[in-house]
């Protein structure tokens, strides 16, 4: 028998715009009354939902450009989430008891559109790998890269939620050395001992060029490039002839402790880039709507072939997801961060 929905749930709301980096002090969690569904809505009780380095620059309220609205003091926080339906009109798309994936995660139960929700459909052995931003990785790597057999791939925010998938699937599609870029000397050692990176950059132990130059003596052909800053520079400096730069992601201005998040100046040679023939693209899935569908096939037969592995810390309770956020944006986790309700 399917015990009765409760009258009310907790959600996370922000209490006010920082300044500067946001800390759990910049949130609360509240109860709030069960919503009902209308037409066209399903009530959807979230399983988890995933804490991106992206609601820094919402918060921060500079969003020219972005897919996303800002979020302001008194919002409820949102993002990747996936739950099971437990409420639906009988007109709905949708069925009790449907695992969906949507965006209205930090709250223990949404109100979602359900043309919103895109099911489950057990392409991915585990549904919270469904949270993983790895559709980011594998579309920068074919189809701006282009990773070929026998390149040399340079992967920065290795040990992030982004970066610690690009040097496995990298690895998949032919590189034949990856090296990736992290701040923690125990990442390092993991990035190299469960994910497979042949070196590691670490940043904060000496030139980040020189230990580029040491990694890669031969240059490199692939940057996959999640930080931009410092290490897009090194890069840069390390580039061979035609090499392919794919911009993913910039945490050195995202994660910066000034500032709204939603810049990462950065000085390069573009001399080098006109002599060395190298190509420097920013992805953005939006304009690649293939590239989910096909990442997911692709994830779903690598994940139970043991082929490659989704890194992630699970988080219990919507409690525990403010204080998530800083361990997150203070990088004291490896791979995504996911809060279990």
């Amino acid at each position: 028998m399917t015990a009765p929905l409760p009258r009310t749930a907790h959600e996370v709301r922000l209490t006010a715009i920082p300044e500067g980096l946001p800390t759990r002090e910049h949130f609360t969690v509240v109860k709030t009354p069960l919503p009902e569904p209308g037409a066209g809505q399903v009530l959807v009780r979230n399983r988890h939902f995933l804490v991106f380095p992206g609601l820094r620059t919402l918060i921060g309220g500079e969003v020219n450009g972005l897919p996303l609205p800002p979020l302001r003091s008194g919002d409820t926080l949102f993002g990747p989430a996936v739950g099971e339906v437990v409420a639906a009109p009988a007109d709905s798309p949708l069925r009790t008891g449907d695992a969906v994936v949507h965006m209205l995660g930090w709250r223990e139960y949404a109100l979602v559109t359900a043309t919103e929700c895109t099911p489950v459909d057990g392409t991915l052995p585990d549904p919270v790998a469904h949270l993983s931003p790895g559709s980011a990785a594998y579309g920068a790597l074919t189809r701006l890269a282009d990773v070929r057999s026998g390149d040399i791939v340079f992967v920065t925010g290795a040990a992030g939620a982004v970066g610690s998938l690009a040097g496995q699937i990298a690895r998949l599609l032919g590189a034949r050395r990856v090296i990736g870029s992290t701040g923690s000397p125990d990442k390092a050692e993991r990035l190299v001992s469960e994910l497979g990176y042949d070196a590691v950059v670490l940043r904060g132990a000496g030139p980040l060029a020189a230990q580029l130059a040491k990694a890669a003596p031969e240059g490199i052909d692939v940057l996959v490039d999640t930080v931009a800053g410092e290490q897009l520079v090194a890069a840069l400096g390390a580039a061979r002839q035609g090499a392919r730069f794919a911009l993913v992601g910039a945490l050195s201005g995202q994660m910066a402790a000034r500032g709204t998040g939603s810049s990462a100046p950065v000085e390069i040679d573009a001399f080098r880039l006109l002599i060395k023939g190298v190509s420097l693209r920013g992805y953005s899935g939006a304009d690649h709507p293939d590239v989910e569908k096909e990442w997911t096939s692709r994830f779903g037969d690598w994940l139970r072939s043991g082929k490659i592995s989704f890194p992630h810390a699970r988080i219990a309770g919507i409690d525990r997801a403010p204080q998530a956020l800083q361990e997150m944006i203070e990088g004291k986790h490896f791979g995504a961060v996911v809060v279990e309700l």
